[in-house]
């Protein structure tokens, strides 16, 4: 398993975590296989969506805002049950198809961190199992 980390910059970030995941795949010689990526935090998440307009990671966060608000009389007594249950809506880990040593995303796609109780320093933990 390989990790690394980030430090997101808001209450909601979504960072586009490609080339990391890319790099640590080059790094474990993984040429044919799948890749696991998870997020061992639980108001973060990951997922898998379009990587040409901006404006569809700012869509996600209005309509994720507009599903469950921040503020809402939760009982949670830390004040965040928003960000626990954006992350389990979008879910903590994403698995992606490795061939010939690269990720096989398509066109438009990329990984995407979710940060939903920021900004903090966050962790994404790698795992190649090949075929």
């Amino acid at each position: 398993m390989k990790q690394f980390t980030l430090q997101t910059r808001s209450r909601t970030d979504f960072i586009k975590i490609d080339r990391q995941v890319a790099d640590l795949v080059l790094e474990t010689g993984l040429a044919e296989g799948v890749v696991t990526v998870f997020i061992p935090h639980t108001t973060a998440g990951i997922t898998i969506n379009e990587n040409a307009d901006p404006d569809v990671t700012a869509d996600m966060e209005l309509v994720l805002d507009r599903a469950v608000p921040w503020e809402g009389g939760y009982a949670h007594f830390e004040g965040n049950t928003a960000a626990h249950v954006k992350a389990s809506m979008v879910g903590t880990s994403a698995q992606v198809i490795v061939s010939g040593g690269k990720l096989q995303l398509g066109t438009w796609q990329s990984l995407y961190f979710c940060e939903f109780d920021g900004p903090r320093t966050r962790q994404v933990w790698v795992k190649g199992i090949s075929e």
